[in-house]
């Protein structure tokens, strides 16, 4: 096997009776990942804001814990983590982080607010969730830790003024983790979607190529997971050619992106 096919971490194909925990799990990606695992066997903790969203999913299934939550409020976490606990043994098998917020802007109508709330969703909320679970996971020696960034944060795109830097940060830290944390027995991804159609998307006022559903996302993550991969990236149709466009000289990169988009 050549460096640029190998495994890079332990692939995860067998759910059943296998403990996952989904931040961010009320709609979209999240929601759409969590019904996946469940329905090949996994226990899945299902944690957001929205309470009664969470609740609509577990109704009548065996299989669905719930625990709410607010990524933006430590406090929160913390008693999440130790209903976690009292879940597993010791830590789940799969911890997700699919949290995320959404709102176009450019920088003429720079909104410093939302910026920030941006940042405290997408970002720090992250770090909380990794303040809470990392201890769980080094304890176990095992486990493995799941960031969705986007193809936003490959390189800056219009209307992603609030929203690419955060993915762009997202994608650092999970490099920075898997340097740390693989040689501990901990697997590390991070999950690079298109565009999906998701109550965040839906806010689009542009044709999106490629658009997919919450539920193909979910099949390219578990397909993602059992091939043992690092990054993520879909649907390949899409994703291959922005991927690609990270490589090109930044007047080429400009141009194209104003060409393409009309921006």
């Amino acid at each position: 096997m050549t460096l640029l096919h190998a495994k890079l971490n332990p692939p995860l194909s067998h759910w059943q009776g296998k403990y996952a925990w989904i931040v961010g799990a009320s709609s979209g990606i999240g929601r759409a990942t969590a019904e996946a695992l469940h329905a090949q066997g996994a226990q899945v903790i299902v944690s957001a804001r929205d309470a009664d969203a969470l609740h609509e999913l577990a109704k009548g299934r065996n299989g669905f814990v719930v625990v709410p939550l607010d990524v933006t409020e430590p406090e929160t976490l913390a008693a999440a983590k130790l209903k976690v606990q009292a879940c597993v043994d010791i830590a789940p098998d799969l911890v997700l982080y699919c949290a995320g917020r959404y709102l176009p802007q450019r920088a003429t109508e720079f909104n410093l607010l939302e910026m920030q709330k941006h940042l405290a969703v997408n970002y720090v909320g992250a770090l909380h969730l990794l303040d809470a679970v990392i201890p769980m996971l080094l304890e176990a020696g095992r486990g493995h830790l799941a960031l969705v960034g986007s193809v936003a944060g490959y390189r800056g795109l219009p209307m992603s003024l609030a929203y690419g830097p955060t993915k762009a940060a997202l994608n650092n830290l999970a490099e920075n983790l898997y340097l740390d944390l693989h040689p501990l027995g901990l697997g590390i991804s991070i999950i690079n979607p298109g565009f999906v159609d998701t109550p965040l998307t839906a806010q689009n006022s542009f044709k999106m190529p490629a658009l997919i559903t919450p539920e193909e996302a979910a099949r390219h993550i578990l397909h993602g997971w059992k091939q043992g991969q690092f990054e993520m990236n879909f649907p390949r149709r899409f994703t291959r050619w922005v991927k690609l466009m990270r490589c090109l000289p930044d007047s080429w990169y400009f141009s194209a992106v104003r060409r393409v988009t009309g921006m």
